[in-house]
């Protein structure tokens, strides 16, 4: 039988983080949440309950005491606090998978902050240079958690990163949320897939699209 993995999910309270939470909810993980918004976070944790009354899952009231304990850690956190975490999270992260989501936007949501030589997930990298950095969940909104399915077609989550099996451990979290995963190449492609996302956001404010609206590679 296998070893059921633990899911750190720092930033849980939050929109992304509570997202990724309850959509991981039925699956085969222990769930670790941990937020600084202590009333959503409960609330979070109840509506888990409901959709899973035997899920293996509990609040934690510390960042490092959470990834400490888990085989995985997701940052759901802006990227501007990305710094922060992994200063708080780095003695207990090594050797650990840590998931970037977060987007580099500026206030205007016109471009990326990051250079473009760079990318979020490729700082966190730097940061934290003993874990395996994977970007994932960036190019999707918190409400296509709740709707993974659009116009009969599986959104695609994209994933990139250096390490081969951390990939693949990160799909399955992926395609347990609901999304079909895409393995885009090395975590330098994280750049391309910030720019994406930036991309979609403004085609969401543009089009209309009430923050339901995702990728999808269609091909032979």
């Amino acid at each position: 039988m296998a070893t059921i993995k633990t899911i750190a999910i720092i930033g849980a309270s939050g929109n992304m983080g509570s997202s990724i939470a309850i959509s991981l909810a039925k699956a085969p993980y222990r769930l670790l949440l941990f937020g600084k918004e202590e009333k959503k976070l409960r609330s979070v944790f109840k509506e888990i309950k409901l959709i899973n009354k035997l899920v293996n899952a509990e609040v934690i009231g510390c960042a490092a005491d959470a990834s400490w304990e888990a085989d995985i850690i997701i940052a759901a956190v802006p990227f501007a606090a990305e710094k922060e975490l992994a200063e708080k999270i780095k003695q207990v992260a090594t050797g650990k998978i840590v998931i970037s989501i977060s987007n580099p936007l500026n206030d205007t949501y016109t471009g990326l902050v990051t250079n473009a030589d760079t990318s979020a997930a490729e700082e966190l990298q730097n940061f934290l240079p003993h874990s395996k950095v994977i970007k994932a969940f960036n190019t999707t909104f918190a409400g296509d958690f709740s709707q993974p399915v659009i116009d009969g077609k599986t959104v695609d989550a994209f994933i990139a990163g250096n390490d081969e099996e951390a990939l693949q451990t990160v799909s399955d979290v992926v395609r347990a949320a609901g999304f079909n995963p895409i393995k885009a190449g090395a975590l330098a492609v994280s750049r391309t897939l910030e720019n994406m996302q930036a991309l979609l956001i403004q085609l969401s404010i543009k089009n209309n699209y009430n923050w339901v609206a995702g990728w999808k590679i269609l091909h032979n």
